[in-house]
């Protein structure tokens, strides 16, 4: 490289991007590539606020200003959405979750030569960055960190645990995956840990599937305003600010709707927020979500049909969504093909699409605009700060 050249995105995968193409780890918009490849900061670089920045794989972009954060999230879903032909008639500003905001989460735990180290994986390696602060997780999930150093640290054996945090309306829901319990005094020590910690559940998989070790209390989630009991590691949004957005969204497009098909229903976080106003059927694969989804809507008195139905298999069919006047639909990150081919072939006036991948969205989304729907609108929401993962609600209507 002869001349100096500029940031001007950020790429997918975090790194900088100048005009020519040439990618720079670490850089941010407006930072100043010189002739020997290094990164001047411009003025969308910020100090990053965690001392882990850079090492630990929890954040990719700490140290882009809110402007460049914004526009990474936004471009990521408009580029992919003009790959596959489509364009938005809006495109709304994009939703950002704030810091310190994350519901849920993995860490990791080892024997470090007497000492427990507990945190996020080092970025591309195996090691762990044992966590000292963190600036995405909820206080009540990090406030655990340092306990469950000290109490790993009592072990003198080698370990590999992972640790699942997800924070319930009962409190922190802890499921540790690989962590040997032994003998009386070991389990007593545990129950002593939940209690003294306050901990909602506490669950232990010792390798032949994961059990309930405490739970002094039913664990619930409220979706909808609707607490739903939570089967352990079952899908949550990541931010409870997020899950709003996305599920405010749903609300306002198909506000107007009164037959109403929830597709990949999951615990119901849409399917109860839309039968305040209206008649819903939620379909869901896991059986464990179905059954929660059920009890919820009996204990309330919510009239939701839900169903247990695997829809890669064994998808809606077109004239089955005939007797519906709109659906929403979360698919895993793969997306639904077949589903979204079944609804291509269908009358729907409205569908609005939830993805949290917007390469497979596109896909799934060209499939529809072939068979004429058109993309009315185009949300691009970013519930994991400082991360590379992006998320989105879209809405398409029927043409004519």
């Amino acid at each position: 490289m002869s001349n100096t050249e500029e940031i001007i995105r950020i790429a997918a995968k975090g790194d900088g991007v100048t005009a020519s193409g040439l990618h720079v780890a670490g850089a941010a918009p407006g930072d100043i590539v010189t002739p020997d490849g290094v990164a001047e900061r411009g003025l969308h670089h910020v100090e990053p606020a965690c001392q882990h920045f850079g090492k630990c794989g929890g954040c990719e972009l700490q140290h882009c200003d809110e402007a460049s954060l914004t526009e990474f999230v936004t471009n990521r879903v408009v580029h992919a959405a003009r790959q596959q032909g489509l364009e938005a008639k809006t495109v709304t500003p994009v939703h950002l979750s704030p810091p310190n905001s994350r519901r849920r989460a993995t860490l990791h735990a080892i024997n470090g030569g007497g000492r427990a180290l507990v945190g996020f994986r080092e970025r591309g390696a195996h090691r762990i960055v044992d966590m000292k602060q963190c600036h995405i997780l909820r206080p009540e999930l990090f406030a655990l960190v340092e306990p469950l150093r000290a109490y790993l640290s009592k072990r003198r054996d080698k370990y590999a645990a992972d640790i699942d945090l997800i924070l319930t309306d009962q409190g922190v829901d802890c499921a540790i995956r690989n962590l040997a319990i032994e003998g009386l005094e070991q389990t007593e020590d545990l129950l002593d840990f939940c209690r003294e910690h306050g901990l909602a559940r506490l669950g232990m998989d010792q390798g032949y599937g994961p059990e309930t070790f405490w739970e002094p209390e039913p664990v619930t989630v409220t979706l909808g305003g609707v607490p739903v009991p939570y089967p352990s590691a079952s899908f949550l949004q990541a931010t409870l600010d997020g899950e709003k957005a996305l599920a405010g969204a749903v609300c306002e497009w198909l506000a107007d709707r009164s037959r109403i098909a929830d597709l990949f229903s999951g615990l119901g976080t849409f399917a109860f927020a839309l039968a305040r106003n209206a008649e819903v059927t939620a379909c869901e694969a896991a059986r464990d979500a179905v059954l929660a989804c059920k009890g919820a809507a009996s204990r309330q008195r919510i009239s939701a049909d839900v169903q247990h139905r695997d829809l890669f298999r064994n998808p809606l069919r077109a004239e089955e969504l005939a007797a519906f006047d709109g659906v929403v639909i979360d698919p895993p990150r793969a997306g639904a093909r077949s589903q979204v081919e079944q609804l291509a072939q269908s009358t729907l006036p409205k569908i609005a699409y939830i993805s949290c991948n917007p390469s497979s969205w596109a896909r799934d989304g060209a499939i529809l605009a072939a068979n004429g729907y058109e993309l009315e609108e185009l949300r691009p929401v970013g519930q994991f700060r400082w991360s590379t993962h992006v998320e989105l609600a879209s809405l398409f209507v029927k043409a004519g």
